[in-house]
């Protein structure tokens, strides 16, 4: 399968399963989403269940929110991750805090599905990475996969999930990135990293698209005789500390990657991490390679994303300190 057609085969199978799962979002039901995401659903299980809104993020995720209290699963679509900060008062304030000021009472089981990242040439209105926002706030959990299997099960555990999930799809995976998913139930389970590729001189931490940017660096720095260790993290938050230090422990040696704005990503928080936790074991500064502290630009898109050359110097120059 696709990414996408993963992400599909989710979202129908937990229709099947549970009853109390509904979506809705802008052009999901007869459009079947902007990605063909959720395409035949509105015709399989009715203007009931696959519901069309109007184009009102914080409408959508407010509705989504009541909903949950009442006993449903809503999974919202967001059509683009840029377009869900209208939506921002509803997760931060709302949506993230029902567990803590219930005391426990009360849960807001929604998943919030939105495509993330560049690569698509969409210019700066659709190309955005603002997970660092969402990890920033307490109660939500984040999670991005990397390849149809992940998105499956991802998805599916986070649907089952009693708290809330912002589950962000890389699209510029969606077509490109293909493999064996199983078939029928299958669950992922949230807070777990994955050991993409086994290696002892430098571990290269990252999630989503770049987990393909970085085999792609590993596989150039075997040819000089460094072995890399790359991990994707799949879930931001929860976060597997324990095999990101474990890795570090074993390297000595780390290099964080994503897509999104270099000052306050997420991977100044991984290096944060690393430094509190294997400082002892570390053989050089913790690298970052990430976009820049800019506008999402256009024309010069391949420039912006992190390359596997861009991680490779990095690499380098980690293993050379």
């Amino acid at each position: 399968m696709t990414l996408v057609q993963a992400i599909h085969d989710a979202l129908a199978l937990e229709m099947e399963r549970d009853p109390r799962v509904v979506l809705l979002g802008e052009d999901i039901g007869k459009n079947g989403g902007v990605f063909r995401a959720t395409e035949g659903l509105w015709a399989r299980f009715g203007s009931d269940r696959v519901i069309d809104t109007p184009l009102a993020e914080a409408g959508i995720v407010g509705m989504a929110i009541g909903m949950s209290l009442s006993g449903l699963r809503p999974v919202a679509e967001i059509q683009f991750v840029d377009f869900i900060y209208p939506a921002f008062d509803q997760i931060v304030s709302e949506l993230a805090k029902f567990r803590y000021r219930s005391a426990g009472q009360f849960t807001a089981p929604v998943v919030i599905r939105t495509p993330s990242g560049g690569g698509i040439k969409g210019g700066h209105y659709h190309s955005q990475s603002p997970e660092a926002y969402f990890i920033h706030t307490a109660g939500l959990k984040v999670v991005m996969p990397s390849t149809p299997a992940d998105g499956k099960g991802l998805l599916a555990a986070a649907m089952r999930d009693p708290d809330p999930v912002i589950f962000l799809e890389p699209k510029a995976l969606y077509r490109t990135a293909k493999g064996e998913v199983p078939e029928g139930d299958y669950t992922v389970p949230l807070g777990k990293a994955r050991v993409v590729r086994e290696g002892e001189d430098v571990s290269l931490i990252t999630y989503g698209a770049t987990v393909h940017v970085a085999e792609e660096a590993a596989a150039m720095a075997e040819e000089e005789g460094i072995h890399v260790e790359v991990i994707d993290l799949r879930t931001l938050w929860p976060l597997d500390v324990e095999a990101v230090v474990q890795s570090v422990e074993m390297t000595g040696r780390a290099v964080v990657l994503h897509e999104a704005p270099r000052t306050c990503g997420f991977g100044a928080e991984l290096a944060a991490l690393i430094q509190e936790k294997a400082f002892l074991h570390l053989k050089a500064p913790v690298a970052r390679v990430t976009g820049f502290d800019t506008p999402f630009p256009y024309s010069l898109e391949k420039l912006y994303l992190p390359d596997a050359l861009r991680v490779i110097g990095a690499i380098r120059a980690t293993v050379n300190f």
